[in-house]
């Protein structure tokens, strides 16, 4: 796998103006300076898109439930009567902890989580898998290329959870699992300020995402009719 030929794949598919997919991945050192920011990680998200890499650590992630599931602490003992009684995203704080424990959010094997525009990679080496922020248009093909090749139900899933959670925790889950899910994400209330209101994520582990990478040709992003008129309207969206 070529990161420059899948790139040049993606935008025949897709078009410029689509965003590059974020590539996420776990090392011992920094792979670059990170200031911190209180609250959400998602606040990088505009230096990442301009080509920033960002590199977190349990001392530069701002928020306790984004330390919790980016694997560097336990869960912080206030979270379930936080997330019932503050947020109310669940009906009891018996209810968070049910879904923590199916969750199983496991600590960080290395010291550094890092995320990246693939464009600023020089291979898909080490990577646990790829963040794609992506409007409804460019969503449509991205799930109808997951469906291609896989019948089961949960190939696309949407499960609960923070945004990092659906973002990260879920992705290096199934990338550890050698599976094949790939997760829609972004619909915690908590991470939508710092998206545009036209983008949800969608993450692709590295388990699924190569063999999905010899699939992409043949999928209905290229040499399609209906594809073309998709595509034709996402390069007439504002950038």
């Amino acid at each position: 796998m070529e990161i420059t030929q899948f790139i040049n794949n993606f935008r025949m598919a897709f078009g410029e103006k689509a965003l590059l997919p974020i590539g996420i991945w776990y090392s011992e050192t920094p792979v670059a300076a990170t200031i911190k920011k209180g609250g959400c990680i998602f606040k990088h998200l505009d230096e990442i898109n301009n080509g920033q890499t960002i590199s977190l650590t349990g001392d530069n992630i701002g928020c306790g439930g984004g330390k919790f599931y980016c694997g560097y602490s336990d869960m912080p003992e206030f979270v379930p009567n936080f997330v019932s009684q503050k947020e109310h995203y669940k009906k009891t704080p018996e209810d968070v902890l049910d879904f923590i424990e199916k969750a199983n959010v496991q600590k960080a094997r290395l010291s550094c989580l890092n995320l990246a525009r693939i464009d600023k990679l020089e291979s898909f080496d080490n990577l646990e898998g790829l963040l794609f922020l992506a409007t409804p248009d460019v969503l449509s093909g991205l799930i109808s290329w997951t469906f291609y090749d896989r019948n089961e139900l949960d190939v696309v899933s949407t499960v609960f959870s923070s945004g990092c959670g659906s973002a990260i925790t879920w992705l290096v889950n199934e990338n550890a699992a050698g599976g094949y899910r790939s997760f829609l994400g972004f619909f915690d209330p908590s991470v939508r300020p710092y998206v545009d209101a036209d983008i949800l994520s969608f993450s692709i582990p590295m388990s699924r995402f190569r063999v999905m990478y010899e699939t992409m040709l043949q999928s209905c992003l290229f040499d399609t009719h209906a594809w073309a008129k998709v595509k034709e309207r996402i390069g007439e969206t504002n950038p």
